[in-house]
């Protein structure tokens, strides 16, 4: 099926099936890059409706490295029983440097040829689809879901893990207020997002942070300091300031807070607790969601293509339009500005 560069197409809920069904086919999933709440489901779905058309499905171990070793396990609607609560992903995953050279994809392209895989659904963020895209170009029928805590994702309004992602962060936040209140504190929580700022922002929001500071929302110290003075000559006991990853030095930045501002200051990193627990129910129908949505495309002979959703719709864009897209800034911003 063609599709039209620049669309982002939205799929019939029906589709007119032949007398004999859809057309049987062996297909491989796995997971890449950072591990994300969710990925399960997806896995799980993938594999429950793969079967229900009667597909086979194979999962490949540890993301794309376990496709250059051929490392590949046959999958059933008992392989995936229990999977949509636990977090992480039971396939494993990893970042193959090798994959990035012509001979080692051909080499991984061959392996699922061999088996007679012709499709292949990828789960990870903007790496793993650079991969897919690559494969794509090699004639393996390739898909995308979007997995990966960071919400960076374009063509997509979430991304499996944002949402369990953001409420870890904000049972710290609420953890950390208490603590800060009673010390009359600022307290300063650095988290996840590499160039995307959302998991600050809706975190920052859910936990009603003084300041948010991301990549569109970039740092203004001295700003920030002389709101926090005079915050403290009118009482108030508190403070707290999310940040994404890689913006400032977090930990001289509360040492200069404590230096300028009258409040004393401490930094919390997050880190990669941000990544574990057991997904939130809109993380385990976003991935089931977009795990089942995966397979009907592959019925309808569409790949090449990621999956997203707009609008609480399922869509799916090229690859092309989706690799290397910044986002856009989120509209949450102007909420900031007004309830901060």
């Amino acid at each position: 099926m063609k599709l039209k560069v620049g669309c982002v197409i939205i799929r019939k809920e029906y589709v007119i099936r032949s007398k004999d069904g859809y057309k049987k086919m062996k297909i491989a999933v796995l997971t890449s890059g950072g591990d994300a709440p969710g990925m399960n489901a997806a896995i799980r779905a993938v594999v429950r409706a793969g079967n229900l058309y009667g597909h086979e499905v194979y999962g490949i171990k540890d993301g794309y490295q376990g496709m250059i070793n051929d490392d590949l396990i046959l999958l059933n609607h008992d392989s995936v029983s229990g999977m949509l609560s636990k977090g992480g992903t039971f396939l494993g995953t990893s970042r193959s440097a090798e994959f990035l050279k012509e001979e080692v994809r051909q080499k991984a392209v061959n392996n699922l040829l061999s088996r007679g895989i012709e499709a292949l659904i990828v789960i990870g963020g903007d790496g793993t689809y650079r991969g897919a895209m690559d494969l794509a170009k090699m004639g393996l029928k390739t898909i995308g879901l979007p997995g990966t805590i960071d919400n960076d994702i374009a063509g997509t309004d979430f991304t499996i893990g944002f949402q369990t992602a953001v409420e870890t962060i904000v049972d710290a936040i609420d953890k950390l207020r208490d603590t800060s209140t009673s010390h009359q504190r600022c307290s300063i929580v650095e988290v996840m997002g590499r160039y995307c700022g959302d998991l600050a922002l809706f975190a920052g929001i859910c936990g009603g942070a003084e300041f948010i500071i991301t990549p569109e929302n970039p740092i203004n110290k001295e700003k920030i300091i002389e709101r926090l003075k005079k915050h403290k000559a009118e009482g108030r006991r508190h403070a707290i300031i999310v940040i994404t990853e890689n913006q400032v030095n977090v930990h001289e930045f509360a040492s200069e807070i404590t230096e300028k501002s009258g409040f004393a200051s401490r930094a919390t990193v997050l880190g990669y607790i941000q990544r574990g627990g057991s997904p939130c129910p809109e993380d385990r129908i976003l991935g089931s969601r977009m795990g089942t949505y995966a397979v009907e495309l592959l019925n309808d002979d569409i790949y090449g293509v990621c999956v997203g959703v707009r609008d609480s719709r399922m869509v799916h864009l090229p690859f092309s339009n989706v690799v290397g897209q910044k986002r856009p800034k989120n509209e949450l911003y102007n909420l900031v500005k007004k309830v901060s």
